[in-house]
């Protein structure tokens, strides 16, 4: 038998088991590829390193408050396009699409429901649509709920998982959210209300220089990216190494920024306890729904 007119061994013609798409998640923090089915059991935490995932705004409810007890609030605002903006893509068009992935009007859910039978406010802000960014029906929604939340006599709590600050596209009445939520909890505060930020990965920018950063009390979930601007930025200013783990949870902690990190298994059960501890507030105790 001629030597090059030898067929191949059959073994080494077989094509490999294709691995079908979508089963495996690569941790953004240590690397490690993750079983989706185990990353949604662990409540979207890397087994290995700890890091938390970002949740989707009903994700975060659905671990938050008891099953079928929220009731939404404005449900109906929708955004608009003041400036037309158009670059580097139309504003109208990329808010259709973050709406059609989403399911969602904007970045921001509100309403009331149930923590462990506490009847709350709550606000939710989704990373996923335009980086969680503020806009004005962001600002509208967590201001409308703050003033409910006043009326109603009722402790408030806010989720944060907003990477995009002030959304640029709106202009000045995207920036003028920052001042609209942290007056509206200024008159929360002076009739003694109770308001529990809570910060996740990554709260960024105009959210965290605005109602973010004002709560009685502020927490957050382990290894959240949490600054006003991103650290790459910071290092290409001031031309320095910022220290290791600079603008993380356990950073800001240990300086003073937040009251306390908790995991994402413990957060609705110390967010209950801590409303049970420090009731809607001195003027609201009793009232309520």
């Amino acid at each position: 038998m001629k030597l090059f007119s030898r067929r191949e061994p059959s073994f080494s013609r077989k094509s490999k088991r294709e691995i079908p798409a979508g089963l495996w998640t690569k941790c953004a923090s240590c690397g490690q590829l993750i079983y989706n089915k185990a990353l949604e059991e662990n409540l979207h935490v890397c087994p290995k390193c700890d890091f938390h995932f970002p949740l989707t705004a009903r994700q975060r409810i659905a671990l938050t408050l008891d099953e079928g007890s929220f009731e939404e609030w404005d449900a109906d605002l929708t955004p608009l396009d003041p400036l037309q903006f158009t670059v580097p893509e139309p504003y109208a068009q990329k808010m259709s699409e973050a709406q059609r992935v989403c399911g969602m009007t904007d970045a921001c859910l509100t309403g009331w429901g149930l923590l462990d039978g506490q009847a709350v406010v709550l606000g939710v802000t989704d990373s996923r649509f335009m980086m969680g960014s503020m806009g004005s029906v962001v600002g509208e929604k967590l201001t409308r709920a703050i003033e409910r939340a006043t009326e109603q006599r009722l402790p408030i709590a806010i989720i944060s998982g907003s990477g995009g600050g002030a959304r640029m596209q709106e202009g000045m009445l995207s920036l003028m959210q920052m001042a609209k939520t942290s007056s509206a909890l200024m008159k929360l505060d002076a009739q003694g209300g109770r308001f529990i930020s809570v910060l996740t990965h990554p709260t960024m920018a105009g959210v965290l220089a605005s109602f973010a950063t004002l709560g009685d009390l502020i927490i957050a979930e382990p290894k959240a990216l949490i600054g006003f601007t991103g650290p790459r930025v910071i290092e290409q200013t001031i031309r320095q190494k910022l220290p290791e783990g600079f603008q993380r949870s356990e950073f800001l902690l240990e300086h003073g920024l937040i009251d306390g990190i908790v995991h994402r298994r413990d957060l609705k059960g110390r967010l209950a306890k801590c409303i049970a501890l420090i009731g809607a507030g001195p003027a609201f105790d009793g009232a309520g729904r």
